[in-house]
């Protein structure tokens, strides 16, 4: 990619990638260099946690929660994962696929990687590959999503490479759940509350953006984030209560919606106005018109907005409270973080509180990797990705579903490190053993 694709100055020495961890405490930021890991419980100051130049071109970095687990993929293996404890400075395992690593997802039971064809989903205690979903529907972008709350692992994924079905599978007891069919276009983002009881979902045109009910499927909201052009949505976060929804995309604006119902929205005693009243006529209307038709009309528009100052790039946003008070997240492109207040009660124009950068200079040893363009893809990783060379799907190997070979192919190699591994303090999640146990184990095959 050429530097002119990117334009700006910004863009020439933006990271690879950016993750906030599943409880919004810490931000993750892949360079040309390495990768970062920054705290996230300040406002003022922007603590960098860990710093690593071992490994360059980090296009996917993924923490889980605090603990000292972290998962890097590089472009220069852009089939390999590696899982460090990164305050050791040692390597848990790697494991090779046959395609381009798209995706990473992490909770408390389980890894999950994503490529263009297949999923794969491991035990987080001991990084063993439990299951192999093969057969997918192209999914160039690697869009996919797991629930992070301890008694449930759902994974959503799409279900079709043309309309917007999401599969809903139950990667805890690892069969499927039931397809919902969210939107009428191919699926851009998707993403779970910290509870897994509700999952986002966002389409290619961005024009509407739909919750539904886990796991049964069922649409609670619709916000409609415009109608005057199609956008990129770029990502989706909850808040932690699941009250407030971001949504930020290639544009300068970002929607927050609030999901109430209708009653909860309007004071309860209202001035008997003759639109206050036409208001209630017309609501009461909705009731008796066609579904696609009453859908439309009870669509919410943003509770909030932020206005960047830029557009084109891509950034990612999270919900999350810092120092007692709601704050706005986002992680851009153009190699800043931004810092937002949001008024939880009236919403309105978010404002700016803090800037801060992301990247040093000596990180901009060779500009023309770092350069990023706006993309239809919902994560930097996938982005990223394309543009390195790897073998099409068409001659990968196969893979069984439960990670066996088909026709005598290879199938993932691993690599263990030598002995148990324990995070450093017991109270973080998960400690890692090494099933295996021995340097005699290593690259054996599953």
């Amino acid at each position: 990619m050429s530097q002119s694709d990117a334009g700006g100055e910004g863009a020439r020495i933006a990271p690879l990638c950016a993750s906030f961890n599943q409880d919004c405490t810490s931000l993750a930021v892949g360079t040309i260099s390495g990768y970062k890991l920054f705290s996230l419980t300040s406002v003022d100051s922007l603590e960098e946690i860990y710093k690593c130049t071992d490994t360059p071109d980090v296009y996917i970095v993924e923490r889980l929660f605090s603990s000292s687990l972290v998962v890097i993929v590089s472009l220069s293996t852009p089939q390999k994962m590696n899982v460090y404890h990164f305050k050791k400075g040692t390597e848990i395992c790697n494991y090779s696929y046959s395609n381009t690593i798209l995706t990473v997802r992490l909770n408390r039971q389980r890894l999950v990687v994503c490529l263009e064809e297949s999923i794969y989903i491991h035990n987080i205690k001991d990084l063993k590959l439990l299951k192999t979903i093969q057969d997918i529907p192209p999914n160039r972008t690697g869009l996919c999503a797991l629930s992070i709350n301890h008694s449930n692992s759902y994974l959503a994924y799409p279900g079709n490479a043309t309309i917007g079905e999401i599969v809903i599978y139950d990667a805890n007891n690892l069969h499927s759940i039931s397809v919902i069919p969210a939107h009428d276009g191919p699926l851009a983002a998707l993403t779970f509350n910290c509870t897994g009881s509700k999952l986002a979902s966002a389409s290619e045109k961005g024009t509407v953006i739909r919750v539904f009910s886990i796991p049964e499927g069922e649409k609670l909201y619709e916000f409609r984030r415009g109608m005057k052009r199609y956008v990129n949505i770029g990502s989706l976060a909850f808040s932690g209560d699941s009250q407030f929804l971001s949504a930020s995309s290639n544009t300068e604006t970002i929607h927050i919606f609030k999901l109430e119902q209708p009653s909860q929205s309007r004071p309860q005693e209202e001035s008997p106005t003759w639109s206050g009243y036409m208001g209630k006529m017309f609501m009461a209307a909705t009731n008796y018109l066609p579904t696609q038709v009453s859908g439309i009309i009870n669509q919410d528009r943003a509770f909030a907005t932020v206005r960047l100052n830029f557009s084109g790039q891509r950034s990612i946003c999270t919900l999350t409270v810092i120092q007692k008070l709601p704050r706005l997240l986002v992680a851009a492109s153009d190699g800043f973080l931004y810092i937002y207040n949001l008024d939880p009660h009236d919403g309105g124009e978010c404002v700016l509180i803090k800037k801060h950068r992301l990247h040093n200079e000596d990180d901009n040893n060779d500009t023309a990797k770092s350069d990023l363009t706006p993309s239809t893809s919902p994560t930097y990783a996938a982005t990223v990705a394309k543009t390195s060379l790897v073998p099409s799907p068409s001659t990968a190997p196969g893979y069984s579903e439960d990670g066996g070979t088909l026709h005598g192919e290879i199938i993932p190699e691993h690599e263990f490190a030598a002995g148990p591994l324990h995070l450093d303090d017991e109270t973080e999640f998960p400690p890692i053993y090494s099933s295996r146990g021995s340097h005699s184990e290593k690259k054996k095959k599953l």
